[in-house]
């Protein structure tokens, strides 16, 4: 099964920042890098070249979700903070969620962000970024 982390960061945040704390959450959960197929975030933060790189050394897709499309998907861990900063809830869980579930039903019908997904490791966070792994339920990562 492919994984998707979900990451949120201040600003500014490098790539070894962000893959310091990646490399931590997949130790939590006996995983390796190798197992990461996307990076998933927040529109407004797609762009940082902290991700950017991030994904470029990993060799995956960076992709960015709206707010609204973030807020609409379930979380354990909802913070005030992140929805005050940036419209949403929740960054790194929604997004690795809406990115892992990103599947279609019966005939190509759309499913909703985030269902069909599961959280492998919850948000994991340091001084500048926040992590989240989440996975498909079904085993295919879209």
């Amino acid at each position: 099964m492919e994984l998707v982390a979900g990451i949120g960061t201040r600003r500014g945040t490098s790539a070894e920042e962000i893959l310091r704390l990646l490399d931590r959450a997949l130790a939590e959960a006996g995983l390796t890098r190798d197992r990461i197929a996307l990076l998933a975030t927040v529109d407004a933060k797609a762009g940082e070249p902290g991700l950017r790189d991030a994904a470029r050394v990993l060799g995956v897709p960076l992709v960015g979700h709206s707010p609204a499309a973030l807020a609409a998907v379930a979380v354990p861990h909802p913070s005030d903070a992140v929805r005050a900063a940036v419209g949403t809830p929740s960054v790194a869980e929604a997004a690795a969620l809406a990115s892992a579930g990103a599947a279609t039903g019966p005939a190509g019908a759309a499913v909703p962000a985030g269902s069909g997904a599961a959280l492998i490791v919850p948000k994991t966070s340091s001084a500048t970024a926040t992590v989240a792994i989440a996975g498909p339920t079904d085993g295919v990562v879209t």
